[in-house]
Order: structure tokens, then sequence, then C-alpha cells
């Protein structure tokens, strides 16, 4: 097996692609958030009964906090996901727009004598994201200052004459921010950003940038078969918060130590494989592929790799044995993806091919 390099074609994606994954990672990108829905929960049981339906503790926010959560079945496995942020007023569910019927039909299963009221307002609000070491900086040019904001916390402030909602959202590799607004002010909030320097992504480096922060997504890495602690993000659980939906499963999880499968990142050395692709160790299907790519890194940061996401069972991973996919070596590797790892990796690939 040879190694890859930059000709191979499958490698070797458009280069609007790979100069927005290097604007990301060493500057500043920006795109719409139209792929996003969001969900107001009114009324004065609003806390006590939404902090009973997912996975975190929202009872102790103050107004403009957020956590991220999974919502659950009763049987525990991952119905959707949601940040949640607390207003003066209400609570606000930030999830994919796709999400969004679903989650409103199995929350609305469970408002029984509760004073509480769900609204969709995804259409009331336009938003931008903002990604990269730069975003701060860009954001303070146009006269929005951001740089104290917490993680996963959401201030209004006065941009022209219009309430705009910041959120630092989560950002495991590189600085982000949202931009809420109205579509007007979105629209020059976005012209501003570009004139400051801001460089428009579109889908295929935003998913490379997800992969390598090592984020999974509900409908392609989570699946409502998933168990909470198999997709390691252990961000969106509490263990002292009290009961909720799925809190048994959660619970039993914990005490008994660990999940027999674990959701992971590879370093896929050879063809680059379809999602879903099984991967194998000793002969045997030990994991499964859920998201791959060809990512064009910038060369600094490890030039060109394949990259997978998906889930593989611990004892492979604890055991050290090669794991393979039908094409190919996939070789677990810590997330976020980083340049230290790259060249672990490069330098246990060529001693495997020397062997």
């Amino acid at each position: 097996m040879t190694s890859s390099t930059q000709s191979d074609p499958a490698i070797s994606p458009t280069s609007s692609s790979a100069s927005q994954l290097s604007a990301l990672l060493r500057g500043t990108g920006i795109s719409p958030l139209g792929n996003v829905g969001w969900i107001l929960v009114t009324g004065d049981d609003r806390v006590r009964w939404l902090n009973g339906m997912v996975t975190n503790s929202i009872q102790a926010l103050s107004p403009g906090e957020g956590t991220y959560n999974f919502l659950l079945s009763v049987q525990g496995r991952i119905q959707g996901d949601a940040t949640i942020f607390a207003t003066a007023d209400g609570l606000l569910m930030e999830t994919e727009i796709s999400q969004i019927s679903g989650l409103m039909a199995l929350l609305d299963r469970f408002i029984i004598m509760d004073d509480v009221e769900l609204a969709d307002i995804t259409t009331n609000r336009s938003g931008l994201s903002l990604a990269g070491p730069q975003a701060a900086s860009l954001l303070q040019q146009i006269g929005i200052f951001a740089d104290n904001l917490k993680p996963l916390s959401m201030q209004a402030v006065a941009w022209e004459g219009a309430e705009v909602s910041v959120v630092h959202a989560h950002s495991p590799l590189v600085p982000r921010y949202e931009l809420w607004a109205d579509a007007a002010t979105i629209e020059k909030l976005h012209g501003a950003l570009s004139t400051a320097g801001a460089t428009h992504c579109e889908h295929e480096s935003l998913n490379w940038l997800r992969m390598l922060e090592g984020n999974p997504l509900y409908g392609t890495d989570i699946r409502d078969r998933e168990l909470p602690q198999e997709t390691g993000q252990t961000r969106a659980l509490h263990f002292s918060k009290g009961c909720y939906l799925g809190q048994e499963i959660v619970e039993r999880i914990r005490s008994r130590g660990n999940v027999h499968r674990t959701f992971s990142g590879f370093r896929l050395n050879g063809e680059l494989p379809v999602a879903g692709a099984p991967l194998e160790a000793d002969g045997k299907q030990v994991g499964e592929l859920t998201s791959v790519a060809a990512i064009s890194l910038p060369d600094e940061i490890g030039g060109p790799i394949r990259l997978g996401l998906g889930y593989v069972r611990r004892e492979a991973l604890d055991r050290g044995i090669p794991i393979v996919y039908s094409g190919g070596a996939a070789l677990p590797v810590l997330l976020p993806f980083s340049a230290a790892a790259a060249s672990e990796l490069l330098a246990a690939s060529e001693t495997s091919e020397r062997v």
C-alpha cells in the first residue's frame, strides 16, 4: 500500500473548497445558517418540564446561557439534539431544521397538565456563521465585540440600528460565532464582514471542518439507535440533575463504567470508502464509518488526508489491533484533528508499509 499524494485525483477537491478550508483554519470563513431551526418554549412550567425532557441541566441557566443536549426515547436512544438557551421569558432550542417537526412532535406528546407552549420560530430569524482564528477581530472591525462572550452563550447587541443576537458556538478547533437578526440586517452583516475579509464558505469545506473537529452530525453520525455515551459527547450529559426521559439507561451505562462501542476518528490509508463501510479487525466486523471525506488540508497542518468518522468496538481500540475496511486501513486518531496527530499517523502508516 502506498501513501497518498496531492496528485491523487480522489484527494484533490476543487480549489475553492481547499481555499475555503484554509480560511476557516487560518483566517475567517462566513456562511449562511439556512440549515438551522429554532423552537421557542414558553409558559410558567417551561424550565421544570424541559429539564425533564433533555440530558443536560437547564434549570440553573441564566438568561443568555446555553447547554448542549440530547433528547432520548424511554429506551435511552437518541431522538435528536439541540443547544438550549435561556432568555428572560422563554427557552430557545437551536437544532438542525430537519429535526424541528420530529422534536416538536416528541415534546408535544409529553405536555400533559403543564403550562408549556411550543412554537417553531425558524422563519422569524436569519443567521450567519463566522468561523476561524480571526472571527472575533473581524466582528470587532464592524463594531460587534464578542471576544469576551463565553462558549455556548448568547447576547443581544445593537448594530446599525438593529438588534443582533451573537452566539459563541461550540468550537473545538477554531473560534465560531453565530449572528441572528432579521433578514435585511443579516444581508448587511454579510456584506460588511465580506468586505472586512471573511471568505464565503460552502457545504463541502464546512463539512470538512466539522469532521476535523470530530463533531458527529445527527442523522448522519448519530442515528436513533445510538446511546448517548457511544457518541463521545459527554458535554451533552449531566449526571446529577435528576430524572429525565431515558435517564435510567444513561445512569445504568455510567454505573457499569462504559459502552461496548465508541465514536472515533480514523485516518484512512487507502481508497476512499463510502459512508456506511464496515470496519474489521481479526476478520470480524468491529464497527462502521459514518462520515468519510478526502480533505485538502494546508501543507503546514499535514497536507491532504482521507478522514473518517464512525463507531468501533472499544476492545479493538484497547488492544491496538489493525483495523481495516475494504480498500485500506483505518488508523484511529484523536479529534479534533491536529498537525501532531497527522505526523504521528503518517509515521505509523509508513512503518506498517515497510513491515
